[in-house]
């Protein structure tokens, strides 16, 4: 935790920012009656009942200092889908970059190893080397930015039914580009002065 709280404490950097990742399933869901729109003195309607479709997940990777963030939809979330995203990171949005400060949790796809896993050892090492990584520690993902930027997704954009990928797809591409066009910093106010006082208790005792 202290490690991940002295990171947010860094001025900022654009040879190496600080970039928080996460990922969140999104069920995909279709109408079974055409929905009733609104119209005056009548509020729009629909059906409760409904089809399962599947489901998807979203990339998110969020630089808080600048609001900025990158948010893309797969099909699945494995180690592969993470490397791919993790390379569109380093290779097309922080480009110019001398290294990403990457802080993500411990989910079992987030690791070096998925880039060897995805990529050749020659392209998984040049990415790895770019990475500067920090992990949340366990039962502290609320310590990851991401999840800010993916609950202000999934009340913006998400919470409705969404029947394919390629809606799903098109709806959270619209919402990054309106989002990145009017950016909002994430102001992280936590430090590790705050978390040995109001988590005191969470620290190690020591004897007299």
């Amino acid at each position: 935790m202290e490690d991940v709280l002295d990171v947010y404490q860094r001025p900022y950097d654009p040879e190496h920012p600080v970039v928080c990742l996460d990922e969140t399933s999104k069920q995909l869901v279709e109408h079974t009656r055409v929905p009733l729109a609104a119209q005056p003195g009548q509020v729009a309607c629909e059906d409760d009942e409904y089809k399962r479709c599947g489901v998807a997940n979203v990339f998110m990777a969020v630089e808080p200092i600048v609001g900025t963030c990158m948010a893309q939809v797969t099909e699945r979330r494995t180690c592969d889908d993470f490397a791919t995203f993790v390379r569109q990171l380093c290779d097309v949005t922080y480009r110019d970059a001398t290294s990403v400060v990457l802080v993500m949790d411990n989910l079992s796809t987030h690791s070096v190893a998925a880039l060897y896993g995805a990529f050749e050892p020659a392209e998984a090492r040049r990415l790895a080397q770019k990475l500067e990584i920090h992990f949340t520690p366990k039962h502290g993902s609320w310590l990851n930015m991401a999840e800010i930027e993916l609950s202000i997704l999934s009340r913006q954009c998400l919470d409705r039914r969404i029947p394919n990928i390629a809606a799903l797809t098109t709806e959270v591409a619209a919402w990054n580009l309106r989002h990145n066009a009017d950016p909002s910093p994430i102001r992280w106010r936590f430090t590790n002065a705050d978390a040995r006082i109001k988590l005191c208790r969470l620290y190690p005792t020591r004897g007299a």
